[in-house]
């Protein structure tokens, strides 16, 4: 594996780990009514789906190990772009339903 490629995954890694630390021992009624968490569980968001931008245009075969990849991206296009139609619920569901598995994809490929 490229040197970018798993710096990448690191910092894909690293940012999956704060995002679980913000969260710890949280509620949803506890993200909705923090701005500051809301902040930054969001640019930990970004640096996950620039990291596999980044990814993607290092290596059009390796991503592909990476599942939804593209919707992923498009989460971090949303944040950044779209920030006045992000809600709060969506962030959440993705935090509880997808992030488990982009973990655990990821330390595979950094083990």
């Amino acid at each position: 594996m490229k040197h970018e490629i798993y710096k990448c995954l690191f910092d894909i890694r690293e940012a999956i780990s704060d995002i679980e630390s913000f969260i710890s021992d949280k509620e949803y009624d506890d993200y909705e009514q923090s701005r500051l968490l809301q902040a930054a569980v969001e640019r930990k968001f970004e640096v996950i789906g620039e990291a596999l931008n980044r990814v993607k245009i290092l290596d059009s075969e390796f991503i592909e190990n990476i599942t939804d990849y593209r919707r992923i991206i498009g989460f971090r296009n949303v944040i950044a772009h779209g920030y006045d139609i992000v809600e709060g619920t969506m962030v959440w569901l993705v935090i509880k339903n997808h992030l488990p598995k982009l973990n655990e994809e990821v330390t595979k490929f950094l083990n």
